[in-house]
């Protein structure tokens, strides 16, 4: 039975990630921030799919102390980890800081990514094959290494979750190269436009006609995720590394710059102390 770690998991695609890969007979743990949601998905998860292995796990993706004690929880416990999806993300209309003083779209969104996937690098390896599969965005644009944050520029909450989501895609290629060799995988995909409540949360003119357009035009959750259950599970995928993915599509990426990449890995590097 091969393990996968699924974060954002109480909801929308992260939960219907969940489903699939219980449903293929996978042992999953649900990497959630609130646990009476938590708990709740679990108890779906586990009940609509007939598989036992689903776990529950709390952490919060916009605190490093929580990502930090999560990793060292879930190493202790876990010998194997096979599959590890990012998808916890957050679209916030006001600036806001994390506990550790980050603006929190960054914080949640890029260095979540970032820091969990290096902290759980080596279980990656010692388990391999195994796949990392980044939920990323077409809404992708505005990335600024000099100002991420939103210090110096004025915010605004779809710039904040656009650059945001142009970073995953680039640290996706950054940790490809890197994992060059080994029988990991790192790949970057675009759900589409989902029916989740992602959007709503974000308050704003454009956040909520992101929403009302995905609730009358929108995939389902379910459609958002297959495409990630596919890419972390597949046969016709293995050993395909660093591409970004639609639809079970690879297609280009306008955001390949390594120099660029390095300079972002560099970065968030130094942000999570990790380097």
């Amino acid at each position: 039975m091969r393990t996968c770690l699924v974060t954002g998991a109480n909801s929308g695609i992260g939960r219907e990630t969940a489903r699939g890969l219980a449903r293929l007979g996978h042992r999953v743990v649900l990497a959630c921030r609130n646990p009476q949601r938590g708990e709740a998905a679990r108890r779906d998860v586990a009940a609509t799919t007939g598989n036992p292995a689903v776990e529950l796990m709390i952490v919060d993706l916009s605190r490093q102390a929580s990502i930090r004690d999560f990793a060292r929880a879930f190493l202790d416990s876990h010998p194997e980890l096979h599959v590890l999806v990012n998808n916890a993300g957050i679209w916030a209309n006001r600036r806001r800081e994390s506990p550790e003083g980050i603006e929190q779209t960054w914080a949640t969104n890029v260095l979540g990514y970032f820091l969990l996937t290096e902290l759980l690098l080596d279980r990656l390896r010692e388990s391999a094959p195994a796949r990392i599969v980044n939920v990323a965005s077409q809404l992708a644009r505005d990335l600024d290494l000099e100002d991420v944050e939103f210090r110096r520029r004025s915010y605004s909450g779809v710039s904040a979750y656009a650059q945001s989501k142009q970073a995953d895609r680039m640290l996706t290629w950054a940790l490809a190269r890197r994992l060059e060799g080994t029988a990991v995988t790192a790949n970057a995909m675009h759900p589409g436009g989902v029916n989740t409540p992602l959007f709503s949360k974000g308050g704003g003119l454009l956040a909520m006609a992101a929403s009302a357009f995905s609730k009358m035009a929108g995939k389902t959750p379910e459609e958002g995720a297959d495409t990630v259950v596919w890419l972390a599970t597949s046969p016709d995928v293995e050993g395909q590394s660093g591409t970004f993915w639609i639809d079970r599509h690879a297609v280009p990426c306008r955001f390949h710059d390594p120099a660029a990449e390095e300079r972002l890995w560099t970065l968030c590097a130094s942000m999570t102390r990790a380097a």
